[in-house]
């Protein structure tokens, strides 16, 4: 009798610990804006072009780490990235000058790759069964979100006993203790007999060449921007525009009694909510046309922006617009990883999610710089918002004339006809 594919593998639980600790760490930058900026007196644009050339490097490796992990092995590209992670932080803590900073965060961003989501999806996609690959997939996103959770309190209370140089290097010990899960990260080798007789070079050529593949590398374009504008300035954004925490209140009660408070809070609910959205996309993905679902996300969030910016923004506003945006805020990455192995093959799909991830990674080296920069012009954030608003609308469209079928089967058929 045939048994049913365990959704647990020991690759799947590795890779959520170590998705866990590498978002927990990357999500609390923006903790960090105003105490480095006030102790060194730099401009807001200049800590953010910090964070948006994170973004950035980790953009221009994903694919990078995604060849790595198939050419010479996933666990491999696991320690380069988190060796690099780890001394990027390191190095960071004893830095004095915005450029120091923007030229380390070049190692941190080239750690993230190798730690984050291309790599290990791609490994978790590879080792899951048909059945439960886009739930899996969801699975180890959630991860990252309930590093989201942990991460910016985790920064916040640390910071109340050290200083922020400390915690950098607390943060590196954590990186490589996440290689201690290396052992559970043996994935079979991919998939079909005719994807392992491709190289990569068809397959990229093959690729490149699908309009499908522009449209879904355009959409991708906008979660990045939301994503990194959110992370990088939504605390500060909190602490100096959201009204004053009123004692006796709710959130009074529960120990949030600032704003600076609240601000890393919200980073941290917006994970909560995450967790139940990246699930739940996952399963959809299996039951559902992804690319219709990846139109909804998209439209879902263009309205929580506009909404959120045209209302006064109160500690109620920042609560509600964390959980309705968390719901929806890595809902994508399943769907989009899942769709591209779908459509592109399993065999290179490291490196075909890594070029798409690089779209992602543009959005949010703008969102983060560009939120620095018109910030120190018009002194708010008002500008960027409706930038997310616009990209958010955009990336609804194009994915609606996505083809969403094997590019091998369309080819093959187009050979017949």
């Amino acid at each position: 009798m045939h048994s049913r594919a365990p959704l647990f593998t020991p690759v799947l639980i590795g890779g959520c610990a170590i998705i866990l600790i590498c978002f927990a760490i990357r999500s609390t930058f923006g903790v960090f804006q105003i105490p480095i900026a006030g102790e060194f007196g730099w401009l807001r644009a200049e800590f953010s072009l910090a964070i948006a050339i994170q973004n950035l490097a980790w953009g221009v490796g994903q694919p990078v780490f995604g060849a790595i992990a198939e050419k010479f092995g996933d666990r491999k590209a696991i320690i380069l990235g988190a060796v690099l992670y780890a001394a990027g932080l390191v190095f960071s803590a004893y830095a004095t000058t915005p450029g120091q900073h923007q030229l380390l965060e070049i190692l941190v961003g080239f750690g993230i790759a190798g730690t984050g989501f291309g790599v290990i999806l791609a490994l978790v996609g590879r080792a899951a069964s048909d059945e439960h690959r886009s739930m899996a997939l969801g699975i180890v996103t959630a991860a990252g979100s309930a590093g989201q959770i942990v991460g910016p309190p985790l920064a916040e209370g640390l910071m109340a006993f050290m200083p922020w140089q400390t915690v950098f290097l607390v943060f590196a010990g954590m990186i490589l203790a996440a290689l201690f899960a290396l052992p559970m990260l043996r994935a079979p080798k991919p998939a079909r007999k005719t994807e392992l007789e491709e190289s990569m070079g068809e397959i990229l050529g093959n690729t490149f060449r699908d309009p499908s593949f522009t449209l879904i590398f355009v959409g991708f374009f906008s979660c990045g921007y939301q994503l990194g504008f959110i992370t990088a300035h939504f605390p500060a954004f909190v602490t100096e525009l959201c009204g004053p925490i009123t004692p006796g209140s709710m959130l009074h009660t529960i120990g949030i009694t600032s704003t600076s408070a609240l601000g890393a809070v919200s980073i941290s609910l917006i994970g909560v909510a995450n967790i139940a959205g990246t699930i739940y996309a996952g399963y959809l993905g299996k039951r559902f046309p992804k690319k219709y679902l990846l139109a909804g996300i998209y439209v879902g969030r263009t309205l929580a922006a506009a909404v959120f910016i045209l209302v006064p923004i109160t500690p109620l506003s920042v609560i509600v617009f964390s959980v309705v945006m968390g719901s929806l805020w890595l809902a994508t990455v399943p769907l989009t990883s899942g769709l591209v192995g779908y459509i592109y093959g399993l065999r290179y799909m490291g490196t075909v999610y890594g070029i798409v991830f690089f779209s992602h990674q543009l959005g949010s080296f703008l969102g983060v710089w560009l939120g620095g920069w018109l910030y120190d012009i018009y002194g708010d954030y008002t500008a960027v918002w409706w930038v997310g608003v616009a990209v958010g609308a955009l990336s609804a469209a194009v994915h609606l004339p996505v083809k969403e079928s094997p590019l091998k089967d369309r080819m093959t058929c187009e050979i017949t006809v």
